[in-house]
């Protein structure tokens, strides 16, 4: 029997759940305005209850939209074929470690019901994080050379909340796009996901898969 809770869009939430982890660990605008103390009242307290309490809310919300996500796919075996997941232990992987539990979940749910695409010109945003962090270095060297701590720390700063905390967000949203339209590349998107989360801990690693991406797009459907 369905219930409303079945007419959720489990899929998409945890697609946007995972989307909110590099800003609440301090990685994009939020990681900047910490840094750049604009004055504004209470909003460094405000900050400070993002990154104390961010993560754990994320991590619930996660959890619940899993544990719905697979009992619905679970309680329908003809369209799921083979894979029925545990809500109960994917649950508990998610309460171990949230954006680990969602990217693999998403991943799996990918090769069966795929991943709904949306705006084609992601790759953009793809691009523009590569030269956001060329530039960042860049400017990071002047700034050591020169022996200028402030320029050091606004262009770490600014590349970090460009570069690494739309990063993900593009690159998912693109593989979905190139999964459904490409001809002979099927990227994951759930897998792409995970890579970009592990950038965010390996910098050097973002722009060398950001290039490769961009580079396969090409190939596949002749942008950028």
């Amino acid at each position: 029997m369905r219930t409303h809770v079945d007419e959720i869009g489990w899929a998409r939430l945890i697609e946007r759940l995972l989307y909110l982890f590099p800003p609440v660990v301090g990685v994009g605008i939020v990681g900047v305005l910490r840094d750049a103390e604009p004055g504004v009242p209470g909003l460094q307290f405000a900050l400070f209850l993002v990154s104390a309490f961010g993560y754990t809310v994320l991590t619930l919300g996660l959890l619940v939209a899993i544990f719905f996500d697979a009992r619905r796919i679970r309680r329908r075996p003809r369209a799921s074929g083979n894979w029925a997941p545990n809500p109960w232990l994917n649950a508990a992987a998610a309460l171990v470690s949230a954006p680990l539990a969602g990217v693999v979940y998403l991943a799996r749910r990918h090769r069966r019901f795929g991943t709904q695409p949306g705006w084609s010109g992601w790759w953009l945003v793809v691009a523009v994080s590569i030269g956001t962090t060329a530039f960042g270095l860049a400017t990071a060297v002047i700034a050591i050379v020169f022996t200028i701590p402030g320029l050091l720390r606004a262009s770490i700063g600014l590349a970090g909340a460009i570069a690494f905390g739309s990063f993900p967000i593009a690159i998912h949203q693109d593989a979905a796009y190139v999964c459904t339209h490409g001809r002979s590349w099927r990227p994951n998107p759930g897998l792409y996901l995970g890579i970009a989360f592990l950038s965010l801990s390996i910098p050097p690693l973002q722009p060398l898969v950001a290039g490769y991406y961009l580079l396969r797009r090409r190939r596949e459907l002749g942008t950028p």
